[in-house]
């Protein structure tokens, strides 16, 4: 078993790294973008990179979850698997973009209000390129070749940001050198992916294999499509209701919510492995219950700080004409975590084996945001399209508590989780109420509001006995080490992965 566990901490922390340096790469290049792209530009671009995502999850008919699934079945060729599922994805996404191609100025008026071919035709090649990367990626997650990932991952992003440079600065292309720099440089690694996976690859599929797979593969994709589309809506009624650059606002405030959306993908990684470990029901029981709370309260903090802080945060890292996009980044923080909770639960109802109620929680959950959205975004804005971020995401959490708990009852700690809550929402109320929206004096202040956070926690009697005694640990941290390690050696067995939790995990790179 332990054999199994260096090789889920092998791979993971390659996974986990890849995303990591990506995310903190792109914020770290906002600063040039935002000094050359006006809001308009950059929300046409984010709307177009989201579109791509949301186009590629249908055209690729579920081919990539099936072939994660097929792939270790005693009963089938891997081989065969990935010689089929490349060809079912090579021939869908060139079919899917060459029909698309001839509709780039109806598509540009549909996603950006106004006629803009050339970049929808971008777009469009684009969706070709990032349907193909994601599956050649994926080759080296079933071969786990970890160094092989990371290595490619990060490559891609270090030659697209001169590509993206001279484009955005130096020829001042625009959305059109945001869009041609991902896509270019990745066409070339799509290129060299499969020369160097050619002898594995095949235009010709199996057919019966490929009907399999396809069995398989399809009936994930609406779970996975709905899901996604809370990314994806509100962008598109920002544009229709209040305008391109309210959508560049957004979407950057979608950037430096990432702060939050990196704790929870080193979370999402280590949680299935972790959740399907434990065999007893009862004891998954209790430790579910514990690991909700702790990581409900470190997201806590997080996002109080980023609430607290989002101001200074978009003076250091963005042009002056982006400083409205600091209103929904505590929102849209709220929002992720929110997200990582319905995760934490989809994981739980694979369990049970009953991942069918996981679409009617995500349909409701795109209804709810498309209404939402609806009526808050005319008068609201970004913030408007961050309360309904939340809001969807609050549906959708509802209804999947109420599936698991039929099926699988965990006794959350209520009156812990409702400790972290009150706490984090009076140290963002108390701040935003009282203190300073700028300078020194105002991020002093609130800087001490989330130093005060843990304080807080212990006056309100949040930690149990025990925990106050790992507490007291933090002055020997020899012991404290000591304890730690041993603890390591309680973990048994990987259990198997959701295809739509795996799904995701892999969508949300693309969009990153």
């Amino acid at each position: 078993m332990s054999g199994y566990l260096r090789r889920l901490a092998t791979t993971g922390a390659a996974y986990t790294a890849a995303s990591i340096l990506s995310k903190l790469i792109a914020v770290a290049l906002l600063p040039v973008y935002t000094r050359y792209l006006t809001p308009a530009d950059y929300g046409a671009a984010e709307v177009l990179f989201a579109a791509v995502v949301a186009i590629s999850i249908i055209i690729r008919l579920g081919a990539i979850e099936a072939m994660l699934r097929f792939y270790y079945r005693d009963d089938e060729d891997p081989d065969r698997v990935v010689a089929t599922s490349f060809a079912a994805l090579f021939w869908t996404a060139t079919a899917g973009a060459l029909v698309l191609l001839p509709f780039a100025g109806p598509i540009s008026e549909a996603l950006l209000k106004q006629s803009d071919p050339g970049l929808a035709r971008i777009a469009i090649g684009g969706l070709w390129v990032l349907t193909l990367f994601e599956y050649l990626l994926t080759l080296f997650r079933l071969e786990e070749r970890a160094r092989a990932f990371f290595f490619t991952t990060i490559a891609n992003v270090l030659v697209t940001i001169p590509v993206t440079l001279v484009l955005v600065v130096g020829k001042d292309e625009g959305a059109r050198g945001l869009l041609l720099g991902s896509y270019l440089s990745g066409a070339l690694f799509v290129v060299g992916l499969i020369a160097v996976q050619r002898r594995r690859l095949s235009l010709v599929p199996d057919r019966p294999l490929l009907g399999r797979l396809l069995r398989f593969g399809l009936p994930t994709m609406p779970a996975e499509l709905s899901l996604y589309s809370l990314n994806f809506i509100d962008r598109l009624i920002l544009v229709r209701y209040a305008g391109l650059a309210e959508a560049g606002l957004y979407s950057l405030a979608v950037k430096f919510a990432q702060a939050v959306n990196v704790l929870v993908r080193g979370f999402q990684l280590a949680w299935p492995p972790l959740a399907y470990s434990i065999r007893d029901d009862d004891e998954a029981r209790r430790a579910y219950a514990a690991i909700v709370t702790w990581f409900v309260t470190a997201c806590a903090l997080v996002v109080t700080a980023i609430w607290l802080l989002s101001r200074w945060i978009v003076r250091a890292l963005a042009a002056p004409e982006f400083f409205g996009s600091y209103k929904a980044i505590g929102l849209i923080s709220t929002g992720v975590t929110l997200y990582a909770l319905y995760m934490v639960l989809v994981v739980i109802l694979g369990r049970t084996g009953r991942m069918g109620f996981n679409f009617p929680a995500t349909i409701a959950a795109t209804i709810a945001n498309v209404a939402l959205n609806l009526a808050l975004v005319p008068p609201l804005g970004i913030v408007g399209a961050g309360l309904a971020l939340v809001g969807s995401y609050l549906v959708v959490l509802v209804l999947m508590y109420l599936f698991t708990q039929r099926l699988f009852p965990v006794p959350y700690e209520w009156g812990r989780l409702a400790r972290v809550l009150v706490v984090s929402a009076a140290l963002v109320g108390l701040g935003e109420a009282f203190l300073p929206t700028s300078g020194a004096g105002g991020l002093a202040g609130r800087v001490l509001l989330c130093a005060a956070y843990p304080a807080l926690l212990l006056a309100t009697g949040f930690f149990t006995r025990e925990e106050r005694g790992w507490l007291a640990l933090l002055a020997h941290p020899r012991e404290l080490l000591a304890r730690a390690t041993a603890a390591q050696g309680d973990a048994q067995g990987v259990g198997e992965v959701p295809e739509v939790y795996e799904a995701e995990l892999m969508d949300e790179d693309a969009r990153s």
